[in-house]
């Protein structure tokens, strides 16, 4: 399912321009076992239960439970995340996230707020 979302972009000269951004949503309640890919930014309230490469961002949302190795951008995790992120942008564990899985990472770009759990590796990737 797809949802477009409306931004406003002020450039630097000032002048406002709409853009539309594409979300993917998998929404609370909705179960999927396999592996999925999605070229932009996916939004997961249900479970899943398969491999996940995001071109975006990925967002594990509260209500989520997720068991995946996982190929992104960045992510933001508020549910339950059980495997391995590979990212190579920021990742993000919220009050209500809960990550148990290796990080790896281009750059240390990890941030747990207060309450967020990870338990698993970090490792940061050494540019060639």
């Amino acid at each position: 399912m797809g949802i477009v979302t409306r931004l406003l972009i002020i450039n630097r000269y000032g002048e406002n321009k709409m853009a539309f951004k594409n979300i993917d949503i998998i929404a609370e309640g909705v179960k999927i076992a396999g592996n999925l890919s999605f070229p932009g930014s996916v939004q997961i309230d249900g479970e899943v239960f398969g491999d996940i490469k995001s071109g975006g961002t990925l967002t594990i949302g509260k209500s989520a439970k997720v068991e995946s190795n996982i190929k992104t951008i960045d992510a933001i995790i508020s549910g339950y995340l059980k495997g391995d992120i590979q990212a190579s942008g920021q990742v993000q564990i919220t009050s209500t996230g809960n990550f148990i899985g290796d990080l790896i990472q281009k750059k240390t770009l990890l941030k747990i707020e207060k309450g967020g759990v990870f338990k698993g590796r970090k490792t940061t990737l050494k540019e060639k």
